[in-house]
């Protein structure tokens, strides 16, 4: 993610063609189709848009419409978006495409009707690509206008076209959070992080509409492929932090936790405990938290019992404090959290240290974050690394989940029989058919997993809709509690009808339960559903991707026959007759 983002701006610009050229020898470069509806010439931005997405292991395609033809594009003519089958429609517009803004003179009942009468013009193009093409929706929201015609009372009097736009954007947020596939891209505050002066560009609006400076469109393409990367499931998941001059000023072992910077005393201290806090706002919000230090592991640890640290030892998913070489333990981090090494930013103030992590795991992001921590938070934002396109329970209770399995790593140790354990777990599964309230964790789930996945298909919320309510679909859920904790919603399994069999489209599972029967306890599950629908034959496919090597055997453990035998490794098919199928799951209590 971050070669198309170490160069300049001009370098970029100046060798876009180049860059092109070599990104697209990427041989496993995922598909997405993009439909981008401009209100302005989107062009530049779009060519911007397709670097950074085959920088971030995307190849797009695009879609785009006439100048300023948005409206007529989504409303009139959406046949021919749907004709393109895009997998987002992407409504790419500005302070000037408000149709009609208020007068000096206005009410506040008059602003009110005014910005009900834009909003219900937007709301009329997501409903008709919603109705029509089904897919998920990226819109812009409106930057401050360029001129304050009415100076600071701008902003609060009805008439003020600043307050037009605030109670506009204002409407623009509540209708995406009513609706999953409505998604804003917060142009507001991408204009307001550049500034409005080097944001717009009156001559090159006037000479070929296009509104804002490169650097604008540099920043909304970063935007948008960010967003992309989040609905798709390419975030990262893990940060992992360095302690000495990182996380504190100091050096523990040389110091001691009496004399480090951190606290409110100086202006250096806060400045480490203003990072600490923004660490801990992300591990809130889902992101795991490790530690990869050199360091003696017990004088480390003491660094958290510091009475201002506002970081401690639970916080944190993995722990290595020693003084193996760091590439060394993030490869042992990745394993102990069960995720790829592609799924971590890595955070040193160590330039050499940095530099070694990057040339042995050019996976891992590594952001050039200095030596000044008072910088390190912006750094990591503006990487957009952590960029969201939901929130969902099992995100805010992810770090709480990972210290769930250790304690359960913990207890296995204790028994000699490995079913003793599964049954000491007292596990509870709720398996059923899609249902309308956890829509949005399965397409999470589905475009973030890698590893326990047989075939690595991604679908949007629109087409997960679409599944739930055909009948010609068996498609299930799984979630899964126990005495430690809920580990919510962790598996999934798509399939449709073809004749008297059920062709699996797609099986998933988090690696966090892996080895816990929850995957016969799904097929249990998934043979009654087939049943029911009348079928006699599970047809299933394994097609290997670099991440899904664990999951090659799969139906081969669970007894299904090759379908027709294979050699090659890559993929094979596989076929289960229901008619002598019986439950396999024994330790797992389903409701």
């Amino acid at each position: 993610m971050t070669g198309i983002r170490a160069l300049q701006l001009e370098q970029v610009l100046r060798s876009r063609k180049r860059l092109r050229r070599e990104l697209l020898e990427n041989k496993a470069l995922r598909p997405v189709r993009i439909a981008v509806l401009g209100g302005t010439t989107t062009n530049e931005v779009v060519d911007l848009l397709e670097l950074l997405l085959l920088s971030d292991g995307f190849a797009p395609t695009f879609y785009q419409s006439e100048y300023n033809r948005f409206y007529e594009d989504a409303t009139l003519d959406v046949a021919t978006i749907a004709e393109f089958k895009p997998d987002l429609v992407y409504v790419h517009t500005h302070f000037v495409n408000v149709s009609r803004l208020p007068s000096p003179d206005f009410s506040e009942s008059e602003l009110e009707a005014r910005v009900a009468d834009e909003h219900a013009r937007f709301k009329q193009i997501w409903e008709s690509i919603h109705t029509t093409v089904q897919c998920q929706i990226v819109q812009n929201n409106f930057e401050h206008p360029p001129f304050a015609t009415m100076g600071n009372l701008d902003v609060a009097a009805p008439g003020g076209h600043t307050r037009f736009v605030l109670e506009l954007n204002r409407a623009f947020a509540r209708s995406a959070s009513a609706d999953r596939r409505l998604l804003i891209q917060d142009v507001s505050s991408i204009a307001a992080g550049i500034g409005l002066s080097r944001w717009f560009d009156w001559e090159r609006w006037y000479s070929y509409k296009i509104l804002t400076t490169p650097e604008g469109s540099y920043a909304l393409a970063d935007s948008l492929a960010s967003l992309v990367g989040a609905i798709l499931g390419r975030s990262k998941k893990c940060l992992i932090l360095d302690l000495d001059n990182t996380l504190w000023g100091g050096v523990i072992g040389d110091d001691g936790v009496d004399k480090l910077h951190i606290g409110k005393e100086t202006a250096l201290a806060e400045a480490y405990t203003a990072f600490q806090q923004y660490c801990l706002s992300l591990r809130a919000r889902g992101v795991l938290l490790a530690v990869c230090s050199k360091n003696d592991h017990a004088i480390a640890t003491t660094g958290f019992e510091h009475p201002d640290s506002v970081l401690k030892m639970e916080h944190f998913s993995a722990f290595k404090a020693n003084w193996n070489p760091k590439h060394e333990n993030i490869r042992q981090i990745a394993e102990e959290l069960s995720l790829g090494i592609d799924s971590f930013v890595f955070v040193d103030d160590n330039p050499a240290e940095r530099a070694i992590v990057q040339g042995q795991l050019p996976m891992v992001v590594v952001p050039d974050v200095g030596s000044d921590v008072a910088r390190y938070a912006g750094i990591i934002q503006a990487g957009r690394y952590f960029e969201m396109a939901t929130v969902s329970k099992e995100d805010l209770g992810r770090a709480e989940a990972y210290a769930a399995n250790a304690a359960r790593t913990a207890v296995q140790a204790k028994f000699e029989n490995y079913g003793d354990y599964l049954d000491s777990l007292q596990m509870t599964a709720e398996i059923g058919a899609f249902k309308p309230v956890y829509l949005e964790r399965i397409t999470q789930l589905i475009n973030k997993t890698n590893q326990f996945n047989l075939t690595t298909r991604r679908y949007t919320f629109a087409e997960i809709e679409q599944i739930a309510n055909d009948p010609s679909y068996v498609s299930i859920y799984g979630r899964l509690t126990d005495t430690f904790g809920d580990n919510g919603l962790i598996s999934v399994i798509i399939g449709h009808h073809v004749g008297d069999a059920i062709e699996i489209d797609l099986w998933i599972m988090s690696c966090r339960v892996l080895k816990r029967d929850m995957e016969l306890a799904m097929l249990d599950m998934f043979v009654e559903g087939a049943r029911s629908a009348g079928a006699s034959v599970l047809r299933g496919r394994y097609i290997r991707t670099p991440k899904n090597g664990m999951v090659a055997e799969h139906y081969q453990t669970l007894g299904f026959e090759p379908d027709p035998p294979s050699t090659d490794p890559d993929q094979s098919s596989w076929k289960l007759v229901l008619s002598t199928y019986e439950r396999r799951n024994r330790h797992i209590k389903v409701l």
